[in-house]
């Protein structure tokens, strides 16, 4: 991986969103609230598909060049006037190793449900402090073509017009650019099976739900539960035909799937009678065992937990469960694993949280316990602050850096899995 030869510099935006570097700092990372200077090691090319965004009521925080001393920047230093602080949303695949630096103002709005990486300028280009999580391509960008999906797409939705789900799909592609879907219309590796408008947990940074106003979610929740006929005019002949082939129940775009576990118990069933070939895949909170055992013996390949934290009491603080509880997930993963399935974690990653000490520790206890196969490490979507004060974090007395967690956990576990994206198992 390519890395910059000299520490990349600060950017910023003006009032009107553009952004220009400040030579005069270089750029500062953020972890659990304390500033620092990012080791150019950390620093990859902004990758293809990324996005920037501006922090509205945030002033950049940049680094002393001779000291890397955190220093706030208030105001453009070439005009006086206002300026915004600046982060990168990474594509899909990368990880972050650091967020944006930057001050709160008082009154400023929560940021919306994305992840804010630290991001540089330096040798004509942009910088950000992540790495590569998984060399899997399924959702470069590289990948798609606009006018292709477009025209597939319609064709799918205009010969199957009484499949509700597949209208749904058909939205999640072209509205929202949901890259599971483009690819389930393109005909290849992982699509989305969303069954469920309710859930059983109040996630406060939820993608499809927010009730409180302050935050809007990124997307439209489904509003109905799809027959199992229905699912699996969608599944049979994307198992039989797809490369790779995965299809998953438990998407951005709706609830819990495990509370419709009678229709996708009937659906697996289905598509089994139909076909051998390819993953069948439940993404879950993992809440109710019972209901995992079930659709492992109706044929569920494989189980992705999303978990916070391998500790309980931040499980429950930003999970809000009803009625199940961070042992509840740890039991379903130990019956897909007796039933010989494989599971991953969906561990989501917020700098200065998760390479904390105790988190440290709480994670080896639980991949030790429970033996899961595969850690995707996926950026929590979340202002980082508002993140932080919804779980009740205690700033640790210790932390790591963001690369020496993820070599930590390559030596202490070395059969398991790192990755980003759910495999193709079968």
């Amino acid at each position: 991986m390519i890395h910059p030869a000299k520490q990349p510099s600060l950017v910023y935006a003006d009032a009107h969103g553009n952004i220009t570097d400040c030579l005069d700092l270089h750029a500062a990372g953020m972890s659990g609230g304390e500033f620092q200077l990012p080791p150019k090691s950390d620093f990859i090319p902004l990758p293809e598909g990324s996005e920037l965004f501006v922090l509205p009521g945030r002033l950049p925080i940049g680094c002393d060049l001779k000291t890397g001393e955190p220093l706030l920047l208030e105001e453009d230093p070439y005009s006086g006037k206002k300026i915004q602080a600046v982060a990168a949303f990474m594509s899909p695949a990368h990880t972050a190793t650091l967020n944006s630096a930057y001050q709160t103002t008082e009154n400023a709005p929560r940021l919306p449900l994305f992840a804010y990486t630290a991001v540089g300028w330096y040798d004509d280009r942009f910088w950000a402090t992540a790495f590569r999580s998984d060399n899997d391509t399924r959702q470069d960008c590289s990948q798609f073509n606009q006018a292709v999906i477009n025209a597939k797409t319609a064709k799918k939705l205009r010969d199957n017009k009484s499949n509700r789900l597949i209208q749904h799909l058909g939205k999640c592609c072209l509205t929202y650019a949901c890259p599971a879907a483009r690819n389930y219309f393109l005909g290849r590796w992982e699509a989305p099976l969303p069954t469920s408008p309710v859930c059983n947990a109040r996630c406060v940074g939820c993608i499809s739900l927010q009730t409180s106003g302050k935050c809007s979610a990124t997307q439209d929740r489904i509003q109905f539960v799809p027959t199992p006929a229905e699912i699996s005019q969608v599944a049979i002949p994307h198992l039989q035909n797809a490369e790779d082939a995965i299809v998953s129940f438990g998407q951005g775009c709706e609830g819990e799937p495990l509370l419709q576990t009678d229709t996708i118990e009937k659906a697996i069933i289905a598509i089994r009678k139909k076909t051998e070939r390819g993953t069948i895949n439940l993404n879950s909170n993992a809440s109710l065992p019972q209901s995992v055992k079930r659709l492992a013996d109706a044929g569920l390949d494989s189980l992705r937990v999303s978990i916070n934290s391998a500790q309980e009491k931040y499980h429950h603080n930003y999970y809000r469960p009803q009625n199940f509880s961070l042992s509840d997930v740890l039991e379903s993963i130990k019956v897909m694993k007796k039933e010989g399935k494989f599971v991953s974690l969906n561990y989501f990653i917020l700098p200065g949280f998760t390479n904390s000490s105790h988190e440290y520790d709480a994670l080896c206890s639980l991949l030790t316990t429970v033996k899961p196969d595969r850690i995707q490490l996926r950026n929590l979507n979340m202002d980082p602050e508002h993140y932080l004060q919804s779980i009740q974090f205690d700033h640790p007395v210790i932390s790591m850096g963001m690369k020496e967690w993820l070599a930590k956990i390559k030596t202490k576990f070395p059969k398991l899995q790192l990755g980003y994206y759910n495999p193709s198992i079968r």
